[in-house]
C-alpha cells in the first residue's frame, strides 16, 4: 500500500514560485507512474502533470507546459513539481497520485492513490 504525502502549498503573488514534494511510503515508485493534479473550489479535479518513473517520460498539461517542471529523487521516493510563472488560475488544491500500471495517464480515474492534498493560492 502506497501512502502519499504533499507539501510546500502556500500564498503566493502572481509570477511568483512553489515547489511542491510528493513522498511516498511503501512500495517504491520505481514502476509507477506518478503524476499531480489541482482541484479549485466548485470544478473537477484536472490533470497537471505525470511522470513515468523508470523511463522518466513526462507529460504535462497544456496550461503549465513551460511554468511547470517535474523533477524527482529516487533515493528518497520523492516526486517535486516546480511551478514558475504562477497565475491566479492556478489556485487550488494539488494532488499527488500514483499509478502502479505506468500508464502516464491524464484521467484521474488511472491512479490508484492519492494524497490528501496540499493548497496553492495565488493572489493577484
Amino acid at each position: 500500500q502506497v501512502q502519499l504525502v504533499e507539501s510546500g502549498g502556500g500564498l503566493v503573488q502572481a509570477g511568483g514560485s512553489l515547489r511542491l514534494s510528493c513522498a511516498a511510503s511503501g512500495p517504491t515508485f520505481s514502476t509507477y507512474t506518478v503524476g499531480w493534479f489541482r482541484q479549485a473550489p466548485g470544478k473537477e479535479r484536472t490533470f497537471v502533470s505525470a511522470i513515468s518513473w523508470r523511463g522518466g517520460y513526462t507529460y504535462y498539461a497544456d496550461s503549465v507546459k513551460g511554468r511547470f517542471t517535474l523533477s524527482k529523487d529516487n533515493a528518497k521516493n520523492t516526486l517535486y513539481l516546480q511551478m514558475n510563472s504562477l497565475k491566479p488560475e492556478d489556485t487550488a488544491v494539488y494532488y499527488c497520485a500514483a499509478d502502479p500500471r505506468n500508464r502516464l495517464a491524464n484521467h484521474p480515474y488511472s491512479y490508484d492513490y492519492w494524497g490528501q492534498g496540499t493548497q496553492v493560492t495565488v493572489s493577484s
